[in-house]
């Protein structure tokens, strides 16, 4: 602790961003000196439509110490193995994105390099038979791994989907009990200092001053302060991704939740479905260069499962990222630091990435520009790296039957993007330049789901003899399968986690603890010749 300790952090927002960061600076700043204010205003609502997430948020949970059961009955919580895309490659067809692994690397060579061989020797089933997420979800089953799992199920990775507003209330809970300062109220203007343009104070509509060192910026599209006051400018990624609207409507279904995510290709955008408890949430996220809003409105309505139970909520937004995160004593967060579209579910996980960079990287009063500039490095990395991924589901496409697919399959695309096409397209190799969002697993997903296959596999592969191969495969597939079946449904699984109070009323069920699998018996992968 010294002289120059931040002593006041502000967080202009609340909502899924302002919470998230409230909470993690009550936990990792409970110094003693440093006092964190969060301001908001009932008046001004959030976008709150994002409800499904990637696996680090278990990480971001932990970190906090939340109890996962008690996280799920909170946010009405559900399971996610992975998302199932339908209608993206080509009309008719879907594919599965699963959280996890394919398969067993044997001897050092990815696991899809020894599937290519083999589906040239032989017909084969999907990829995805070898994913224990996405076996698991094709027989709506869930299981929690255990501590000690050795076998099969120790390949299944999960995240959830939530009701994002119940987050933000859970979490708001967790942060006031750590010491965090709510102040409702209206924001109206913004004072700077004059020697440097720093924020120094936001005063709001009844006349208080709210003054403080670091100000967080949570305050949505608008950018009350890195762009209101600060005007850093913004990248606007259109030309890649050329969805600029979406329309969102909760409604009941029947039925267990499926433990995952569905992202169904329309006429000039795609639909999300995502099973809470209590509710479904669905929205279509479209260009208004190619389809109206009230011709969006009405393919969601047509396309719902069930009675809706809000009236549709409409959004607009440009794709992009702010030139900066990170301008003078300002940090972005959430939709003020940048927008892509939440096809692989990374719109919360911005959020988490960037509050960890920021606990990383956390400033004192004199704002060390080299770590404002490392920051700034960090997200902009993040953003391109989740844009590429994102673009590659529209340009992969087979589609012609609408202007705005014919659009996407033929577009420019980035530089870093057309590089790692290529390169898969060769030999089905994919390299990461740093800390990528996504592994080898999901390029290899989304890939093979859009027909974007090598021409040829790596040549270590034919240093591996062709029988002991197939065997090993043959093993890694039954062995998925056979632990999938012992499972309980998705269903029954949060059922003995705890039902929420906000869920659909379901059949009383006989109590019993919440378990975990472990399935301690020998590996169904081993033999054959190989250590795996």
């Amino acid at each position: 602790m010294n002289e120059q300790t931040i002593r006041d952090v502000v967080i202009v927002g609340g909502g899924t961003a302002g919470w998230m960061t409230a909470a993690a600076l009550s936990r990792f700043l409970d110094n003693g000196v440093t006092r964190v204010t969060l301001v908001e205003s009932e008046e001004i609502g959030t976008v709150g439509v994002g409800e499904a997430t990637i696996p680090p948020i278990i990480t971001f949970n932990q970190m906090l110490g939340l109890n996962e059961n008690e996280f799920l009955r909170e946010t009405g919580g559900t399971f996610k193995l992975g998302i199932e895309f339908v209608d993206w490659g080509d009309l008719g067809e879907r594919y599965f994105h699963p959280f996890g692994f394919h398969g067993r690397d044997l001897q050092g060579v990815h696991f899809h390099q020894l599937y290519l061989r083999e589906r040239r020797r032989r017909p084969l089933p999907d990829i995805s038979a070898w994913s224990m997420s996405a076996v698991a979800a094709s027989m709506g089953k869930f299981g929690r791994p255990g501590a000690n799992a050795q076998s099969a199920v120790k390949d299944l990775l999960y995240a959830f989907h939530f009701d994002a507003g119940l987050y933000a209330r859970y979490l708001r809970r967790y942060a006031e009990r750590g010491g965090v300062t709510r102040v409702e109220g209206k924001i109206v203007d913004v004072d700077t200092r004059g020697e440097d343009g720093h924020v120094e104070a936001v005063t709001l509509a009844d006349g208080r001053r709210i003054a403080g060192d670091l100000f967080i910026d949570c305050s949505g599209f608008r950018g009350l302060l890195i762009d209101g006051a600060l005007k850093t400018g913004y990248e606007d990624w259109t030309h890649w991704l050329p969805c600029d609207r979406a329309v969102a409507v909760p409604s009941a279904y029947e039925g267990e939740p499926d433990p995952f995510t569905r992202a169904t290709a329309r006429s000039a955008g795609w639909q999300w479905r995502i099973p809470l408890q209590h509710r479904m949430g669905n929205g279509l996220v479209y260009s208004s260069t190619y389809m109206d809003d009230a011709e969006a409105e009405r393919l969601l309505m047509a396309n719902l499962e069930g009675e809706p139970l809000a009236e549709p909520r409409r959004l607009s937004f440009t794709t992009g990222r702010r030139k900066q995160c990170w301008n003078k004593n300002v940090v972005a967060l959430g939709l003020s630091s940048g927008f892509i579209e939440p096809l692989e579910s990374t719109s919360i996980h911005f959020i988490q990435s960037g509050i960890a960079k920021l606990i990383a990287l956390f400033p004192d009063r004199r704002f060390d520009p080299v770590e404002r500039d490392e920051y700034n490095r960090q997200m902009r990395d993040l953003y391109e790296d989740v844009r590429d991924f994102i673009v590659l589901h529209y340009k992969a496409t087979r589609r012609s039957d609408s202007p705005f697919w014919d659009r996407c399959r033929t577009m420019e695309i980035p530089d870093s993007l057309a590089r790692k096409i290529d390169l898969f397209r060769a030999k089905g190799r994919v390299f990461r330049d740093g800390l990528e969002l996504f592994a080898t697993t999901s390029w290899v997903a989304v890939c093979f789901g859009q027909h974007v296959v090598p021409d040829e596999h790596e040549p270590a592969v034919d240093a591996l003899d062709e029988d002991k191969v197939a065997q090993a495969l043959e093993q890694m597939r039954r062995g998925y399968q056979e632990v999938a079946e012992q499972l309980p449904t998705h269903g029954e699984f949060i059922r003995r986690c705890g039902p929420s109070p906000f869920a659909r009323p379901q059949p009383t069920q006989p109590e019993s603890p919440v378990p975990t699998f472990s399935f301690e018996s020998e590996s169904p992968f081993a033999g054959q010749g190989f250590t795996l």
